[in-house]
């Protein structure tokens, strides 16, 4: 089995490998073909996998030694257990329809070979991450998705706009990534090994352990490693407040949004974190920190949503809200129904990006959904997909996100009930966050899809100088290729049933096993979610009489009355709120308060230090002011030099006669 394991991530990397190093060799077709096939072969192998897993084989082990340093072991090693076999699955599958599609929405861009390169070596990197058994690797696949993030969002690098997006996730992450470096150096300060199983073994003897991390005030020592993990997860996975970073990922093409937002990248967080499972359930401080940054996403990244009009954003900000939703599943200890979520929003989020990207190709690349309008006759494939994979993202019964959010909503409920702190606001922020995401999703649908063409009276812009199409000059929208519609058509189906074919194994069983650990006796909240997981179809038909499905169907509903039936409501609302619509347009003012107050700040205090240590300090006195030093040392001396003999005479006697003045004081005084 070893060999198949090897297979899943290598796979990816020789197809990225031959298109990014002989991309002009194998010209275009070889290109998309070697790294499509190598992501191929990788989802076979994973299904194969998952299905060994399922029988109770798991594997734990080392595949290469790099460098032994001081007794410290630093290995390429695999753990595969239901959990990482589940993220195999997700990650190739969502990356082969992305791949697929790419050959359609990039077929006239000049970077054709570099970015299937680019995408193939993305998928590789999440694979080394989701698979690694020990935290070096897991540091490894960590900051070479953040660089694949970093060269695919920039990718168009000719726009300004793609350069500072991509520079910004950059250095956000690495804010993040700074907590995770300390998270895992306390790791191996304090367990003396970087293995998991070996970590996870000595954890319960190590939870009454305290450090001193802030001088005279003890802290546990697992709530210290917890945090510091999670606040990379925050710069990962986008949480508030290093969010700021996702929406502007949007700058880059619209397969690698559906490849970031969906299966890869932002995911990462939310799965280490529940690999992480055997330590936060030693850190009641570290769930509640947790599960209040995911409800403050939830909810507040939400909103914004509502005021975006350019097509991508409108799903970048459903991501992270979503992302909020996983997030305080982890911290309430439904890890399960967090990973669940994972998986179903992969599905229908990839679905979203990639019929958004459908709808900009139809458009001619304008992505401004109030330049759209009626697109349902022109696009219907476009248009079946999108209201598949909306009506999942909003919870509607027997649709995938539904069994997922409203575990979710269940395992928060049960955590406040249990009196955890932070869970009941975080309870009620998920809550209303159903009514704002159908209110926001279903905004975009209607516009996009419904009511009065509007493209027929805008000038479309290109988004790309090299990307015609054959009808732009009559400016009609049309349905894409069958190259861009038939991943569509892919992903809609586990869009629609995955939640209900799975739910009873995931959640209502035990499939995650020892991968996923909970002390149930403190957090009892997956025992609530696995009560009301044992039948899909009574979860499904209970669902058209709970509180979150009927705030979901009345946020469709105002939708359709502000944006179909009363658009001159909408537009009064907008005129008589401008205050509140300014906040929102602004993102609540969180980029402006970056830009100004943290990295205004660091370029002061770079020019401080610069101006004050380095010119004033270094230069000025440790350098140049010794050198002044020995120059008037050197110049008083020069003085005594005048080079006439009696002078030097005169000087020898009165030396000598203050050396015998000196002798002769000390000796009378003795």
């Amino acid at each position: 089995m070893r060999g198949l394991y090897l297979l899943v991530p290598l796979a990816p990397l020789i197809g990225a490998l031959v298109a990014g190093l002989a991309g002009k060799a194998v010209g275009r077709t070889g290109a998309h073909f070697i790294t499509i096939l190598g992501v191929l072969v990788a989802t076979v192998a994973s299904f194969m996998v998952l299905s060994e897993v399922m029988q109770g084989t798991t594997f734990d082990g080392t595949v290469y030694t790099w460098a032994v340093v001081a007794g410290l072991n630093l290995e390429v090693g695999f753990l595969i257990d239901p959990l990482t076999a589940l993220m195999m699955v997700v990650v190739t599958f969502v990356s082969l329809m992305v791949h697929i599609y790419t050959i359609g929405y990039m077929a006239d861009d000049p970077g054709y070979q570099r970015f299937f390169s680019y995408i193939s070596l993305f998928t590789f990197s999440m694979l080394m991450l989701v698979m690694s058994n020990n935290f070096l690797q897991l540091f490894f696949g960590w900051e070479a998705v953040g660089l694949m993030s970093y060269l695919l969002i920039g990718f168009w690098y000719e726009r300004p706009t793609a350069i500072y997006a991509n520079l910004k996730a950059f250095i956000v992450n690495r804010v993040g990534d700074f907590g995770f470096v300390l998270g895992i150096g306390l790791v191996y300060a304090n367990f003396g090994t970087l293995h998991y199983a070996k970590v996870f073994a000595a954890a319960p003897a190590m939870a009454a352990r305290a450090i001193d991390f802030i001088p005279g005030t003890p802290w546990m020592l697992m709530t210290v490693i917890c945090i510091c993990l999670f606040i990379g997860a925050m710069g990962k996975s986008a949480q508030f407040p290093l969010h700021v970073w996702l929406p502007d990922s949007m700058e880059g093409p619209t397969p690698i949004s559906a490849l970031i937002h969906a299966a890869t990248m932002v995911t990462a967080g939310i799965f280490m974190v529940a690999r992480m499972s055997p330590l936060f359930e030693l850190s009641d401080v570290a769930l509640s920190f947790v599960i209040v940054i995911g409800a403050i996403t939830a909810f507040f990244m939400g909103i914004l949503g509502i005021v975006q009009n350019d097509i991508k954003r409108v799903v970048a900000y459903s991501t992270l809200s979503q992302l909020g939703y996983m997030t305080v599943a982890l911290g309430a200890s439904a890890y399960s129904a967090g990973i669940f979520h994972l998986m179903t929003h992969a599905f229908f989020k990839a679905l979203l990006f990639l019929a958004a990207g459908s709808v900009i190709i139809g458009m001619h690349h304008d992505q401004d959904i109030r330049n759209m309008g009626g697109l349902w006759k022109k696009m219907p494939v476009t248009w079946v997909t999108a209201l598949v994979g909306s009506l999942a993202l909003i919870g509607v019964p027997f649709f995938s996100g539904f069994y997922s959010k409203d575990s979710i909503i269940i395992a928060t409920h049960a955590a406040a009930n249990a009196g955890q702190w932070g869970a009941l606001v975080a309870y009620w922020a998920l809550t209303i966050g159903v009514f704002i995401t159908a209110f926001y999703s279903f905004r975009m649908f209607f516009l996009v899809f419904h009511g009065k063409p509007r493209w027929h009276h805008k000038q479309h812009d290109v988004e790309h100088d090299n990307e015609h199409h054959a009808d732009e000059r009559h400016g009609e929208p049309h349905e894409s290729a069958n190259v861009v519609t038939v991943p569509l058509v892919l992903l809609a189906i586990p869009s629609l049933v995955i939640g209900f074919v799975a739910l009873e194994w995931m959640l209502g069983g035990n499939f995650f096993g020892s991968s996923i650990v909970v002390d149930a006796a403190r957090h009892p909240a997956m025992t609530h979610v696995a009560d009301e997981a044992r039948s899909a179809f009574g979860m499904g038909l209970h669902g058209f009489v709970s509180v979150p499905t009927y705030l979901a169907l009345a946020g469709v509903a105002l939708a359709a009355f502000l944006y179909l039936m009363r658009p001159d409501i909408a537009v009064a609302l907008k005129q008589r709120f401008a205050g509140l619509h300014r906040l929102l347009d602004n993102k609540y003012y969180l980029d402006r308060i970056n830009e100004v107050v943290f990295a205004a700040g660091a370029r002061k205090l770079g020019f401080g230090l610069w101006r004050g240590g380095d010119v004033g300090l270094i230069d000025g006195i440790a350098i140049n002011g010794s050198a002044k030093l020995v120059g008037w040392v050197a110049g008083a001396s020069r003085l005594l030099q005048s080079g006439y003999i009696y002078h030097y005479a005169f000087g020898m006697i009165i030396g000598i006669l203050v050396l015998v003045t000196l002798f002769v004081t000390l000796n009378v005084v003795r």
